[in-house]
């Protein structure tokens, strides 16, 4: 009898008493492993979760997160560990470009998130939304968009098909976010994801309670959940929809992810006729989607549907590329496309393609029988592709999901047409448009958009870049909308504040610079003896100000400036035209020249803990400065940032530019990077 597969539940690793169900390899039917979770306390994992890693994980930092998740992607990254997985996913019928899609872009998409995570969020456990909202007329009384971790566990409800890449990219946006991840692997694939999360758990990175591993039925474990949890499910429409009625989401406020299986299409412009570089990236990118694992991808084009007038050359095309395609054991030499995920699986695709066939005709493949290399076609479950030709009238192609090497083509009359076509879909994670014509490319993702959460527009110039139509990517939205479930998953951060309470604090100035760690204005500011320059990170406070003495803008010092810039625009150089400009009445100062003055009122010229000014953030210039006019500024310390992995941190200053009469002329964010430790004045 193969190995049972633990669960890694309340801080050990668990065994079910009973032997548990055969998980058979995809390709020669031997058994590889047996599940059970018989016995488990699910309670004690939700508990566990709550308690233990919950608090341990919002203690941290983003950054501090952050930085655990690029040692996780490393580790996962060594070769031994990658090894290990390449060879065990080949029973799940991958072969090893899918497992690579699997694995490496797994761990590519913890990289990325990690990354965002220490460029985009503070160094700090909560995320401002926006600027502070001035509520009163004295600006006394402000308002606060501000995100927090949500004290509860967030459960994975994952799908057979990516059995790595399909956790890390859950567990990397939930760890930065805050949150504990219970991890519910699917079935046909729980081996290859019980090896990864082993591996990880053994690594010793992620605090523990963070990460634990439910390898079974999930069977009461919602039933545990409440308001602050939240479940992320990967699979079937169907399924989402049952768990859309569990009482838990409906009455306890659990917050449900979806992300479900759709009928994405792809749509060939009418430019792009035989011949064109767009008509061959169609045909290549069809036959790509539908064998790359197995067309197992919930991205994968299942519709393609082109220009009545193109419908023939596109038949012939992919045609002629599938007939290229070897399937067999995903070991073997040679091999473009393994078996499908089990024998059920293969059961469920015929079933579809016969649903399918009846509206239309099968052009390619045979879904009953396809000469395999290096294994058993019977034992293993294996699949042809299969390519039909139908009429998109039928609503067949619209809806019925062959989840395999299948897609349909169809025609379309014009581009209004095939926007209804795509519609027909009820909603799609991915769509791509394939057109060197601009026209076409606005026309078709106008009318596509609503029913798609990512669309790809490729052609002849990003072709060589591209990623391709199905491949998500951690930077953009992951998730659709209708029949593809309507959540986001990924995104970059988007991800990380989708799984965030977002609250409005409504408070003083004072108040909101305590609760926020970010100066506000109206708070209380402290004007020391010591220029703030002259502070270190760690001897600089929120509030800490400079006043700058004056300086009057001369009319030499504009006419130099605008000699000296090229900047000669006529405000500045011509009296007469000038004074006709209702906004200015006169020649005026150059806002950069003004910028500039500022910065020599504040500056300290000596060496100092101030290591460089690398920017300027929300730059306005609000009230014209004349020849003559006396400028001031007012320094004070806004956020502090200090960088993990470095001996400096970044501050972050609110900058007011004040005329004589002490009204504003310019205000802007100064960003420096400023040294966490300098030696006294004494000492430089």
């Amino acid at each position: 009898m193969a190995r049972r597969l633990e669960s890694y539940a309340a801080g050990s690793w668990y065994a079910a008493p009973d032997e548990g169900a055969p998980l058979l390899d995809a390709v020669t039917g031997e058994e590889v492993a047996r599940l059970s979770s018989t016995g488990l306390d699910l309670a004690a994992m939700v508990r566990h979760g709550r308690e233990v890693g919950g608090p341990a994980l919002r203690a941290l930092t983003f950054h501090e997160r952050a930085g655990l998740l690029k040692a996780l992607a490393k580790h996962l990254g060594s070769p031994e560990v990658k090894q290990e997985l390449y060879d065990l996913s080949y029973s799940t019928g991958a072969t090893l470009r899918d497992t690579q899609v699997d694995v490496d872009g797994g761990i590519g998409t913890v990289f990325s998130i990690a990354s965002k995570g220490t460029r985009e969020l503070p160094n700090d456990t909560i995320v401002l939304d926006g600027p502070p909202e001035q509520l009163g007329k004295g600006g006394s009384f402000l308002g606060q968009h501000l995100w927090t971790s949500r004290p509860g566990v967030v459960v994975q409800l994952n799908a057979f098909n990516f059995p790595v890449w399909g956790m890390l990219e859950k567990l990397a946006p939930t760890f930065l976010a805050g949150m504990p991840t219970i991890v519910k692997p699917a079935p046909q694939t729980a081996y290859v994801t019980e090896l990864a999360v082993r591996r990880i758990i053994e690594a010793g990175i992620l605090p523990e309670g963070t990460l634990q591993l439910l390898a079974g039925g999930p069977e009461g474990l919602l039933d545990q959940l409440d308001v602050h949890d939240v479940v992320a499910f990967t699979g079937s429409a169907r399924t989402g929809d049952l768990l859309r009625q569990h009482p838990r989401v409906l009455h306890h406020g659990v917050r449900l992810q979806v992300e479900a299986d759709s009928l994405n299409c792809s749509i060939l412009g009418p430019d792009a006729g035989p011949g064109t570089p767009e008509h061959e990236l169609f045909v290549k990118g069809l036959v790509t989607e539908m064998t790359v694992k197995a067309g197992q991808k919930c991205t994968a084009i299942r519709r393609a549907i082109v220009p009545r007038e193109h419908l023939d050359s596109v038949v012939e095309a992919v045609t002629a590329r599938l007939a290229t395609t070897t399937v067999g054991d995903p070991r073997a030499e040679g091999v473009r496309m393994g078996a499908l995920v089990s024998l059920a699986q293969r059961d469920a695709v015929r079933d579809a393609v016969r649903r399918l066939a009846g509206a239309g005709e099968i052009v390619f493949g045979d879904p009953e029988r396809v000469e395999v290399v290096g294994a058993d076609a019977e034992r293993g479950a294996f699949v042809s592709p299969v390519l039909l030709r139908a009429d998109g009238d039928a609503p067949e192609p619209h809806d019925v999901e062959a989840f395999g090497p299948v897609s349909t083509v169809m025609a379309y009359d014009d581009l209004d047409h095939a926007v209804a076509l795509a519609a027909r879909g009820r909603g799609s994670l991915a769509g791509s448009v394939v057109t060197h014509d601009p026209t076409v490319a606005r026309h078709l993702v106008l009318g596509l958009a609503p029913w798609h959460g990512r669309l790809l527009v490729l052609d002849r110039d990003d072709a060589a870049e591209s990623t391709g139509h199905g491949s998500p990517l951690p930077v953009l939205v992951h998730g659709g909308p209708g029949r593809a479930g309507g959540g986001e998953e990924l995104g970059g951060t988007r991800a990380v504040l989708h799984l965030m309470q977002r609250t409005a604090v409504q408070g003083s100035p004072d108040a909101l610079t305590a609760i926020t760690g970010r100066w506000t204005t109206g708070s209380a500011r402290s004007a020391g003896d010591v220029h703030p320059f002259r502070k270190s990170l760690a001897e600089l406070r929120i509030g800490d100000t400079i006043v700058s003495g004056s300086r009057t803008v001369t009319l030499e010092d504009i006419e130099h400036f605008a000699e000296f810039t090229g900047d000669t625009f006529y405000a500045h150089t011509d009296q007469a035209a000038a004074e006709k400009n209702p906004l200015f009445g006169g020649i005026v100062a150059h806002g950069y020249l003004v910028v500039s003055l500022a910065a020599g009122l504040f500056v300290h010229p000596d060496p100092g803990p101030v290591l460089a000014n690398f920017g300027v953030d929300q730059l306005r210039f609000l009230t014209p400065v004349k020849a003559g006019d006396t400028i001031a500024v007012t320094l004070t310390v806004k956020q502090i940032t200090p960088r993990t992995s470095a001996d400096y941190g970044e501050v972050r200053w609110d900058a007011v530019v004040t005329n004589a009469d002490g009204a504003p002329v310019a205000t802007y964010d100064v960003l420096t990077l400023v040294a966490k430790t300098w030696p006294s004045d004494g000492d430089d």
